[in-house]
């Protein structure tokens, strides 16, 4: 048995992971799906003053308030750097980090991972979220259709931009984390060339799935095959 935390990246929450949850489930393992403070059903409590210390402490939690061990974290898109931070802090916990259709953070002790999501609409001055809008979908989601469209649109909530803006700083302690991914090959990036290695050397093992950014609502089965054969690899 399996614990998995589910991460799940911007604009989401635990909800995402509804389709996987019950597969997962149904093979013996168990599984906590996260949703990040000031998003999902957590939305009402979104304050520009909580950065991404406060998302790892969410995740860190989970595991201490489910007295969680030989935890596998899965952190989907922007959550890899939760889920990478949430690994330094507590290594002993942690059996696998699985970074879905996401980079792994690098093995440094600088500050990294800081960005501007402004390749989904300019962002304007004082601007503290980020919208989930059609251009989301039509840039990263493309397979998300008919109803699963409806679903994400009618759930999905803003992302605090500080979770973007926010750097991480990682320890040694990281360094000795294992790490595997998912990929996707309908995100934007040719997996190929991740592959190969033009985006810097792939750590661990790793699984492919035919989708866009979103497989945990397209391609549940599959999701939940990967999740489970990297684990257990």
């Amino acid at each position: 048995m399996t614990s998995f935390v589910l991460v799940p990246g911007a604009w989401l929450g635990g909800w995402v992971w509804k389709k996987v949850t019950p597969i997962l489930e149904k093979e013996g393992h168990r599984v906590f799906a996260v949703t990040l403070t000031g998003m999902g059903e957590r939305v009402h409590l979104f304050s520009n003053e909580f950065g991404i210390e406060t998302t790892v402490r969410d995740v860190q939690n989970i595991i201490r308030y489910n007295d969680l061990d030989d935890v596998v974290l899965v952190g989907h898109s922007f959550a890899a750097k939760v889920v990478a931070s949430v690994a330094d802090k507590i290594p002993e916990r942690t059996r696998l980090v699985i970074y879905l259709d996401t980079f792994q953070p690098e093995k440094i002790r600088t500050p990294q991972q800081s960005f501007q999501p402004n390749e989904f609409g300019k962002l304007e001055p004082g601007q503290t979220t980020v919208p989930f809008t059609d251009e989301v979908l039509k840039t990263i989601g493309k397979d998300v259709l008919g109803a699963d469209k409806e679903w994400m649109n009618s759930f999905a909530t803003p992302w605090p931009l500080r979770y973007a803006t926010d750097p991480i700083t990682l320890t040694e302690k990281f360094d000795k984390v294992k790490g595997a991914h998912i990929f996707c090959t309908r995100s934007g990036i040719d997996v190929n060339e991740i592959i190969a290695g033009k985006w810097g050397k792939i750590e661990g093992n790793y699984r492919i799935i035919e989708s866009a950014h979103f497989p945990m609502v397209t391609k549940p089965e599959e999701t939940a095959r990967a999740l489970i054969d990297l684990s257990s690899g």
